[in-house]
C-alpha cells in the first residue's frame, strides 16, 4: 500500500482516470470539481423532454477504458454497456454525393465506386499506411507515455522515426501520397477533427486515426455517451477516492520546488504529497501556479486547438437521410481550415460535424423527434481579434442554411428547443484555454503535434492529464492519459 496522499484537481476524464489508477495502487486520493456533476467536457443536459450529450459524442478504443476496470479487478460491463455504430459515418457533399464509412469491407467497396473505380484500391493502400503509422504509435508513444519528440527518437531511433511517422509531409500530403479522388481527401482529411487541428498543418503522423477507428470500431455509450462519467465515477467511489463536487480550487501551495498543498475557493486546505491536475496546463500556470513570464513562455508553442461553435437542437421530426454521426462539407476545405486556424476569422463555408443519436438510441427524443448536434469548427478566443456574439450568430444562421440547402429540408421551422454554447461558454465552464474544446493544436511546426507534458516543468510532484498533455484530446487519450500518469508517479518513487 501506499500512503502518499494524491489530491487531483478536476473530475474530466483525465481526472477520473488517474484518480482511479492511482488508487488502484493504493494511493488516498482526494479528487476535487469545480462544477456540480463529474465528467468535464463529457456533460449532460436534459431539457423538453429531449437528452443532450453536451460533449464527446464517438467513442473509440473501448479497451482504454476497461483496462481500468480490469486493473481494479473490476468487469467495466458491470457499470456501463456500449454498442456499435455502424455505419462509422455518412459523408455529404455539396452536389448531392453521399459516401458512408463503414467496417464491412464488400459495402466499403461499393461505397467508394461511387466516386470512382480505382479509390478502393487507393483506400487499401492508404489504409495500410495508416496502419503502419498506428502500430508505432501504439508500441512507444501510448505505451510508454512518450513526452516529446526527443523521447521519441530514443525509443525509435533515428531511422525508425523517419520511416514510421512520414515526419517529412503534413497529415494532408500522407493522404494525398495514396489518394487521388478529392472527396476521399477531404474525408480522410477531416479525421483531424479528433484533434481539432488542420490536416494542412498537423504532422502526417495524424494519418493513424483511420486505422484506429478501423481497428477499434465506433461506439455508443447506452443511455446516452455521459453514462461513462458516473461509471468511472462509481468505480473511483468502489476505491476509496473522496470526491468534492462543487469545490473550486483556486491555488497549488508550494514550497521548495514542491506541491504541498490545494487551497479551495472555500478557504480550506487540501494537504498533498503529489497533486495531478485535470485543467489544462496554461490555465493552470497561470491561475494555479502563477508561473512567472519566463515557464509561460515555455509553452507558447502548445496553442489551444480550435473551439466550435455548439448547437444542440430538439427538432420535431424525424430526417431518415441521417446517419448517427455524419459530415457536411465545405466545398472549399483550405479556406475553411485557412479562416479558423491561420486567421481566426469564421468560415464563410464551413465543414459540419452533426450527430443525430436517436437513429442508434430513440429514448434521448420523444417519439416521432430528433436530437440534432451541430459543430463546425471555429477559432479559439483570440484577444486580439475578438469576435461578438452577433457574429456567433450569424455564423449558426449560415450552418443551418447550409443544412437545409444539403437536404435538411426546413430544419429551421422544426426546432422546437435549443442549447447553444460559443467559445466564451466553454472557457467558462470548463475553464479550457481561450475556449479550446480539444486540448493542444497538432501543428507540425510550432510543437510537431505533440502536446505539452504530463510533468510539471515547475514542481517535482506535479504532473498533468487531460487534452493538453499527451497524448492529447478525446475520450480515449485523456483516459490513457491518467493510466500514464500512474506509470510516471510509479515510476518517479522509484527512482
Amino acid at each position: 500500500m501506499n500512503n502518499k496522499r494524491v489530491v487531483v484537481i478536476g473530475a474530466g476524464l483525465g481526472g477520473l482516470s488517474a484518480a482511479i489508477a492511482l488508487a488502484s495502487e493504493g494511493f488516498a486520493v482526494e479528487l476535487v470539481e469545480k462544477n456540480d456533476k463529474v465528467g468535464g467536457k463529457l456533460n449532460i443536459m436534459s431539457k423538453d423532454g429531449f437528452t443532450f450529450d453536451l460533449g464527446p459524442s464517438i467513442l473509440t478504443m473501448p479497451h482504454v477504458f476497461e483496462a481500468l476496470f480490469t486493473r481494479a479487478g473490476k468487469n467495466m460491463h458491470d457499470y456501463v454497456g456500449i454498442e456499435t455504430v455502424t455505419p462509422h459515418w455518412r459523408n455529404f457533399f455539396e452536389d448531392g454525393t453521399v459516401i458512408d464509412l463503414t467496417p464491412d469491407e464488400e459495402a466499403q467497396r461499393r461505397e467508394f465506386e461511387k466516386l470512382d473505380s480505382k479509390t478502393a484500391d487507393e483506400f487499401a493502400r492508404f489504409m495500410a499506411y495508416s496502419k503502419q503509422i498506428s502500430d508505432a504509435v501504439e508500441e512507444g508513444y501510448f505505451a510508454k507515455g512518450l513526452d516529446s519528440f526527443w523521447e521519441l527518437v530514443k525509443f525509435y531511433g533515428v531511422r525508425r522515426s523517419l520511416q514510421n511517422f512520414d515526419v517529412f509531409r503534413s497529415m494532408d500530403q500522407g493522404v494525398r501520397r495514396f489518394i487521388s479522388n478529392p472527396k476521399l481527401v477531404e474525408i480522410l482529411n477531416y479525421f483531424i477533427k479528433y484533434v481539432g487541428s488542420s490536416p494542412y498543418d498537423s504532422p502526417a503522423l495524424m494519418n493513424l486515426l483511420p486505422h484506429i477507428q478501423a481497428e477499434y470500431g465506433l461506439w455508443y455509450v447506452k443511455g446516452g455517451m455521459y453514462g461513462m462519467a458516473p461509471a468511472m465515477e462509481r468505480l473511483a467511489i468502489e476505491l476509496g477516492v473522496n470526491i468534492r463536487l462543487n469545490s473550486e480550487v483556486t491555488a497549488i501551495e508550494q514550497q521548495n520546488q514542491k506541491a504541498t498543498a490545494v487551497k479551495l475557493q472555500d478557504g480550506s486546505v487540501l494537504a498533498a504529497d503529489i497533486v495531478v491536475s485535470n485543467m489544462e496546463v496554461i490555465p493552470a500556470m497561470q491561475q494555479l501556479l502563477n508561473s512567472p513570464a519566463k515557464e509561460l513562455k515555455k509553452m507558447q508553442r502548445f496553442e489551444p486547438s480550435c473551439s466550435g461553435l455548439v448547437l444542440h437542437l430538439g427538432v420535431n421530426r424525424i430526417y431518415p437521410q441521417l446517419a448517427h454521426h455524419n459530415f457536411f462539407y465545405s466545398d472549399q476545405p483550405e479556406q475553411h481550415f485557412d479562416a479558423v486556424f491561420h486567421k481566426h476569422t469564421l468560415s464563410e463555408d464551413p465543414t459540419i460535424y452533426l450527430v443525430a443519436p436517436v437513429k442508434t438510441d430513440p429514448s434521448q427524443a420523444p417519439e416521432g423527434c430528433e436530437i440534432i448536434k451541430i459543430l463546425p469548427h471555429i477559432p479559439h478566443l483570440d484577444p486580439e481579434k475578438p469576435l461578438s456574439a452577433e457574429d456567433y450568430l450569424a455564423l449558426r444562421e449560415r450552418v443551418l442554411i447550409k443544412l437545409e440547402r444539403m437536404g435538411l429540408t426546413d430544419l429551421r421551422q422544426h426546432i422546437v428547443t435549443e442549447e447553444y454554447w460559443t467559445p466564451l461558454d466553454i472557457q467558462a465552464r470548463y475553464y479550457s484555454n481561450l475556449g479550446s474544446i480539444y486540448g493542444v493544436v497538432a501543428d507540425r511546426k510550432k510543437n510537431l503535434g505533440f502536446k505539452a507534458p504530463q510533468r510539471s516543468n515547475e514542481l517535482s510532484n506535479l504532473y498533468f492529464v487531460g487534452g493538453s498533455v499527451n497524448p492529447g484530446g478525446g475520450m480515449p487519450m485523456v483516459t490513457m492519459s491518467g493510466q500514464l500518469v500512474r506509470d510516471k508517479i510509479l515510476a518517479d518513487l522509484k527512482s
